[in-house]
């Protein structure tokens, strides 16, 4: 039953990975909030707890093997169980640059966190996944990586979102038959931090197929991209 599900999500503080807690936690979903930034994690999730979701906070930083395990640790140590794993966490720090003078400086911290990141966090909780034989593993990647829209802009970002959607590929066929299903979603144009107050779509808006694909009943789709609850090409 859903009440006994517990969902991880990364990059939690604020904008799209906070409505998702919020979502998941409506759906009955024990959630643990996490965030690099320590502070401002701890506030979110004791906001939520006010309105009475079930919502434990866990500093972690995906850009840490130790931060990772530290994580890892909690969540066999207090719930013994990982339902769903949702990689939200990003950094998106090439809006400048182009692919013909973007730093390999820039690459590095945007590959680090964005595709090394949620490969951390997939080999830590998969082996959980596998023992109760349950999982759901949601990858938030963009539009932007779809092979028919890239162009010389935001290469990090775009690079790192199209290794992070063969990253999920690559699980999804590796653990078939296993009932974890590995998806990507592209949320859309939102009005977060990164995608700033002029996008055309809520945070509510954008969260939706995220928890849509980390809900996904036995037999669901796995190794797809989805945006709007549908699939979409790579």
């Amino acid at each position: 039953m859903p009440s006994s599900r517990l969902a991880i999500v990364t990059g939690a503080n604020r904008g799209l990975g906070l409505e998702v807690c919020r979502q998941l936690a409506a759906q009955g979903y024990r959630t643990v909030l996490t965030s690099r930034a320590e502070a401002k994690g701890r506030t979110a999730a004791d906001q939520l707890k006010n309105s009475g979701a079930s919502v434990v906070y866990h500093p972690l930083d995906v850009t840490s093997q130790d931060s990772v395990s530290r994580l890892s640790d909690f969540v066999v140590r207090e719930f013994g169980r990982a339902d769903a794993l949702i990689n939200n966490a990003a950094v998106y720090i090439d809006r400048e640059r182009t692919v013909a003078d973007v730093e390999l400086a820039v690459l590095h911290t945007t590959i680090e966190t964005n595709v090394y990141g949620p490969l951390r966090l997939c080999q830590a909780f998969l082996p959980l996944m596998r023992r109760h034989k349950y999982g759901r593993v949601v990858n938030v990647s963009t539009n932007m990586s779809q092979f028919a829209n890239l162009d010389g802009s935001a290469p990090a970002y775009r690079l790192s979102k199209v290794a992070l959607n063969a990253l999920t590929l690559m699980l999804a066929r590796q653990i078939q038959g296993m009932n974890i299903l590995v998806n990507a979603v592209s949320p859309g144009w939102v009005q977060t931090d990164m995608g700033g107050r002029g996008a055309p779509r809520s945070v509510e808006e954008g969260a939706d197929t995220i928890v849509w694909a980390a809900t996904l009943p036995d037999g669901g789709p796995s190794g797809q991209l989805f945006r709007d609850r549908k699939r979409i090409e790579w």
